[in-house]
């Protein structure tokens, strides 16, 4: 590693893990981190990923369908693929959400609530799973982190999908108490996890740091608790290590409320360790460099008992309430060229009506100067007016074609800015 483990986190990490487990984790903290991408099931057919992506096999993540190992790192900037939303680039121990909704979650027409949602990751693979009917409400209380989280789901391409920006006590406020059949609170945390991934974090440890995270992460889940429907589930995760703001916060959340932890099924060949803070024994899981795949997670998952004693909040006027906070509309609107114009996100949806529209599909360098949001050639023939333009069928976003040039209307935000282009997608 670049930088140097601060010597505290050392000793407690070797204290927690024992010896054996420690030198495994140690060695592996030496190594590249592997690399993974999780297909979007409603644009990207099986087998995936294309050629392009690797010279070499893509191996399976064992407890996601939809997840692939890659034998190294594209440019994923560069990919129009990834820009279409046809995959998510996703460290693989945060894919385990999408194992939990698929066994424990199974009524259709649910409300399912990602409550530290950005940049979208798990709430990709939440609504990749969903059963029929559910709506996904993904959010963010900072406000610039949720504008990328607005742009990766609107990618992903949704529709029963919508974007906030609220704190946990927001939810009461609106009225949405018991309302909700799956909460995912993936809580800021210490980072511990990403010390590999991300070498600049470990600058930001220190025992306050990792104290004052175990009392906002209580503070969030007890905001958001009465929001959880009796006989819901909570799915609380961190990408940290300790004990504190792990095994001691769910065994507090569980006397503070009663709820049930339940145990999601794994398999052993996957190296999934599970608690280890002393007399405390439930099913959580936790993901530990060399001994899974993958960076560092920890996951619980709690049921709220049926005895809860709060009335379920009614659907059709919590739907209402919802909307209110919606940042749906606001980002189609600020996506706008023109105001009467259509948006990226009615392009990207898996539910375009593509008889609306012309189609237009790129080479890959017109495909890459259309994401940087160039001026671009459509090819001949291209009918004038609003057309989507496409790479391998895939929608990218519209251009507005007025005969000898054509309007690009990427969404200004999103535009890639990198200036090193590869010259072909094979270099991707």
């Amino acid at each position: 590693m670049s930088k140097s483990l601060p010597e505290e986190f050392l000793l407690s990490t070797e204290s927690l893990l024992g010896p054996d487990r420690f030198a495994i984790f140690m060695d592996a903290m030496e190594q590249e981190p592997p690399v993974s991408i999780r297909v979007n099931p409603w644009k990207a057919a099986l087998p995936w990923p294309p050629a392009a992506f690797a010279d070499g096999v893509c191996e399976r993540v064992g407890w996601c369908e939809e997840g692939y190992y890659l034998p190294l790192r594209p440019n994923f900037t560069f990919d129009p693929l990834l820009h279409a939303g046809c995959y998510y680039v996703q460290e693989a121990a945060s894919m385990m959400v999408s194992l939990v909704a698929r066994s424990l979650l199974t009524a259709p027409g649910s409300f399912v609530l990602d409550l530290c949602a950005a940049p979208g990751g798990k709430s990709t693979a939440l609504r990749s799973v969903l059963p029929p009917g559910c709506l996904l409400v993904s959010n963010e209380p900072v406000r610039q982190r949720a504008q990328v989280l607005s742009e990766n789901m609107q990618k992903w391409g949704h529709p029963d999908s919508m974007v906030t920006n609220c704190h946990a006590r927001d939810f009461v406020s609106a009225g949405t108490e018991g309302l909700f059949s799956l909460i995912v609170c993936d809580v800021p945390c210490s980072g511990e996890g990403m010390f590999r991934k991300d070498p600049d974090s470990i600058g930001e440890w220190s025992t306050a740091n990792v104290a004052r995270c175990q009392r906002l992460q209580r503070q969030i889940v007890s905001e958001i608790w009465p929001c959880l429907r009796p006989g819901g589930i909570l799915v609380y995760s961190t990408c940290t290590y300790n004990v504190h703001e792990n095994e001691e916060n769910v065994r507090w959340l569980q006397e503070q409320t009663g709820a049930d932890i339940l145990c999601v099924p794994t398999a052993e060949e996957w190296g999934i360790t599970g608690s280890l803070l002393k007399g405390f024994h439930a099913p959580v899981c936790r993901f530990i460099p060399g001994l899974t795949r993958s960076e560092g997670l920890f996951m619980a998952v709690l049921r709220k008992r049926d005895d809860d004693g709060r009335a379920a909040t009614r659907e059709e006027q919590a739907r209402k309430r919802l909307q209110t906070l919606d940042m749906g509309q606001t980002t189609a609107q600020k996506n706008r060229k023109h105001a009467d114009g259509p948006t990226a996100r009615e392009a990207l949806s898996v539910s375009l009506d593509r008889s609306k529209y012309a189609m237009a599909e790129l080479p890959y360098p017109t495909a890459i100067a259309y994401l940087r949001r160039e001026a671009i050639a459509l090819p001949e023939g291209t009918p004038t007016g609003y057309v989507i333009v496409t790479f391998r069928g895939h929608p990218l976003g519209f251009v507005k074609n007025i005969g000898p040039r054509a309007n690009n209307l990427y969404p200004r935000e999103w535009a890639i800015r990198s200036s090193h282009v590869p010259e072909s997608y094979d270099e991707v």
